[in-house]
């Protein structure tokens, strides 16, 4: 018997325990900190009112909270239903897939947001890097770096083709040009900047990095493919 694989899982699932309520506690630290502006869009978007909730930056991030126990329900049904089916990285998978779009699309939608002036004033569109890293500030720099992380840290542990930081790269850079361009063609009153892609893609590689031990390195696993049908005996 290997009494140092049998005793090395405990510590595994302990260490587990321990970084899950670590940034369990963390989350509901900086939660706690920023209570007041989050609760002040909370009669609107409780109400359901469009103006003063999901068109204000407080109001999007305290749905995206709220839903949280909604997203974790539906990562728990995906898993429910593919361990069912004898996948055995039902919760890996299931657990990328609801965290790339729940932590992906309210950052889309914050983007996506228009200015005072959207449709009115003229596209704006700044081409030479770096020079607008200076007008963007610290929360600039750190909201880009947010907006494809979730992609960023999820997408490699779903999909194996994914699982390199130069596709990551690509990935994050290829999405951020198409917001990027989507800003241009609506009009929203933002400047269309080659800045916030190389920042957004830069954010998808460091979160890749950061999910890089949890990456799935095979297209398929045994337990993924199905089952064959049983020989009847003779």
């Amino acid at each position: 018997m290997n009494h140092n694989a049998s005793l090395s899982a405990p510590r595994n699932r302990t260490r587990k325990i321990v970084l899950i309520g670590l940034a369990t506690l963390g989350m509901a630290s900086a939660v706690f900190a920023v209570r007041g502006p989050l609760m002040m869009p909370a009669p609107r978007c409780v109400a359901g009112r469009w103006h003063g909730c999901f068109d204000t930056f407080n109001g999007v991030v305290l749905m995206t909270l709220v839903t949280l126990p909604l997203a974790a329900l539906v990562a728990w049904a995906l898993a429910y239903r593919r361990r069912a089916a004898g996948v055995t990285s039902a919760w890996r998978m299931s657990l990328a897939e609801v965290g790339m779009v729940h932590g992906t699309v309210p950052f889309i939608w914050l983007t996506m947001m228009p200015g005072a002036g959207a449709g009115t004033v003229p596209e704006r569109v700044s081409l030479v890097p770096l020079r607008d890293l200076v007008t963007m500030g610290s929360l600039g720099i750190v909201g880009n770096l947010l907006v494809f992380a979730a992609l960023g840290f999820f997408a490699p542990i779903r999909f194996a083709a994914l699982a390199s930081l130069p596709r990551i790269l690509t990935l994050g850079a290829g999405c951020s040009v198409l917001v990027e361009t989507a800003q241009y063609v609506l009009r929203l009153d933002r400047v269309s900047s080659v800045d916030d892609v190389l920042v957004n893609a830069a954010g998808a590689v460091l979160a890749a990095l950061a999910s890089r031990r949890w990456w799935r390195t095979t297209t398929e696993a045994p337990s993924d493919r199905p089952r064959p049908a049983p020989v009847p005996a003779a």
